[in-house]
């Protein structure tokens, strides 16, 4: 038996399409050096969030309004460098900061004025997240405040859950992540409810 063979003859392959890869590979980079700015940028807001908490906690409001002036700096930076694309507002480091700086600087102003602030240049979902987080700081200082028998205040906080809760009822919220925290407020609610029932059957 007896086979014929071919000679197979490997053609050189042309590609016909215009894309300009060096461009491409250019913004791919460049995103990726701002995308590292973002983060360290948002772990300093992150850090000074807390640091305005624990001031609050403290009753050091000096101290805690000298850390809101320079959150407020490294947050006007952050934003600028979330400016370079619009995918920088979907990271994860980003959300997360501002966030928490929503909460900060919300129970700053509570504690501060009784009052919350208004805050500007922050989205939506943002800002709802941050102040679902805001009873739990809220509850950590009726506590506090329950050890000196301050029901008034513990009433009036009390009063702010119900009314931040009752607010977030009249959204549709699709998002699970804002669900669960809108169910975290109501759970705080609870709390601050158990508390003042708790400390009026002590006759304080």
């Amino acid at each position: 038996m007896s086979f014929s063979t071919k000679k197979i003859i490997n053609k050189p392959l042309y590609l016909s399409i215009m894309v300009n890869f060096a461009k491409l590979q250019k913004e791919f980079v460049s995103y990726d050096e701002e995308r590292e700015k973002l983060i360290k940028k948002s772990r300093d807001v992150l850090k000074l969030s807390k640091l305005i908490i624990y001031a609050v906690h403290r009753d050091e409001m000096d101290k805690a309004a000298k850390l809101v002036e320079e959150i407020e700096r490294e947050r006007k930076e952050l934003e600028r460098i979330a400016e370079h694309s619009d995918k920088m507002v979907f990271e994860g480091s980003y959300k997360i900061a501002i966030q928490e700086y929503v909460e900060a600087i919300l129970y700053y102003g509570y504690v501060k004025t009784g009052k919350l602030p208004e805050l500007k240049g922050v989205s939506a979902e943002h800002f709802i997240l941050g102040i679902c987080d805001l009873p739990g700081e809220l509850t950590r200082r009726a506590v506090y405040l329950a050890g000196k028998g301050d029901v008034s205040t513990i009433a009036k906080i009390r009063d702010l859950d119900d009314e931040i809760y009752g607010e977030l009822l009249k959204f549709d919220f699709r998002d699970n992540e804002i669900r669960r925290k809108v169910d975290q407020v109501k759970y705080e609610l609870r709390k601050m409810e158990d508390l003042l029932l708790d400390m009026k059957m002590k006759g304080r």
